[in-house]
């Protein structure tokens, strides 16, 4: 047994709608998906996390970050940089053509809202913090608040860089280079428990069973997250999301005997964020 590997298969997104929450639940009770991160803005995320810990208490439970989904918690009066006045966030590409005009500040407290939210509801901190669409590595001072979140909560974080894949998966391209340098240097300076490989590739087109296959081969020492975004595909979420269908056969390949049978023949160990504490 490779006693040096292990793995976290970590589904984003618990929360977005009722059919998506109970797709996460159905991949780790059945499959190898270990941990998973609540986006705490949305309508029905109290029951979600109850539920979770009530029928899946194994499941890491972490806080996905948002500042374009949904609506804020904070008053839109504190959050002016990032909604510019409207009563939701903006779109990923509008928060990306906005990015310098964002205080940062602003995006800390809203946040810190979110965890907090969590904390309330479920009695402690989370298994750890990532972001909806990366958004916490989009720039050096949203990564400083990000880290002093992490910090203050002593929660780990995902990293999106180094990935095997030589680049920063799910980052626009325009933003990696920037990540490069300040993500490894900032994470050592604050002393920041994280995995030590990012693996974004799983998603969309490239969630097969063949490419799930190829990773689990390339994964290197240490501890690797795999990002995976499993879910039934509800009214809801068909209503307002542009990934959905794809997210049922994720559930399928994350379920699978085959995926269980590679990682105990490579002796490659699941956990959850809770090891790095």
């Amino acid at each position: 047994m490779n006693n040096k590997q292990r793995l976290i298969v970590n589904a984003d997104d618990y929360g977005r709608t009722p059919g998506v929450s109970k797709g996460i639940r159905k991949a780790h009770r059945d499959g190898v998906v270990t941990s998973t991160t609540a986006l705490m803005n949305m309508p029905g995320i109290e029951e979600d996390v109850r539920v979770a810990m009530r029928e899946t208490p194994d499941l890491g439970l972490g806080v996905h970050l948002v500042l374009t989904c949904a609506s804020p918690l904070l008053p839109l009066s504190a959050l002016d940089s990032i909604t510019g006045g409207r009563d939701t966030f903006p779109s990923l590409e509008d928060f990306i053509r906005n990015l310098t005009g964002i205080n940062p500040n602003q995006a800390a407290a809203e946040w810190d809202a979110q965890i907090r939210k969590f904390i309330s509801i479920s009695g402690r901190r989370p298994d750890h913090l990532d972001s909806h669409h990366h958004v916490t590595y989009f720039s050096e001072p949203l990564f400083v608040k990000f880290l002093d979140l992490a910090q203050r909560y002593a929660c780990p974080i995902r990293i999106p860089y180094p990935c095997p894949s030589g680049g920063c998966d799910g980052l626009p391209d325009e933003l990696s280079g920037p990540v490069r340098e300040f993500v490894p240097r900032l994470t050592a300076a604050f002393g920041t428990k994280k995995p030590d490989w990012f693996i974004g590739t799983f998603y969309d087109e490239q969630a097969t069973d063949e490419q799930l296959a190829a990773i689990i081969d390339r994964l290197g020492p240490g501890i690797s997250e795999i990002m995976c975004h499993p879910g039934y595909a509800d009214q809801a979420l068909l209503d307002g999301s542009a990934y959905s269908r794809p997210r049922e056969r994720e559930i399928k390949i994350l379920t699978s005997d085959a995926v269980h049978r590679k990682l105990v023949g490579q002796g490659i160990r699941l956990i959850d964020y809770s090891a790095l504490r």
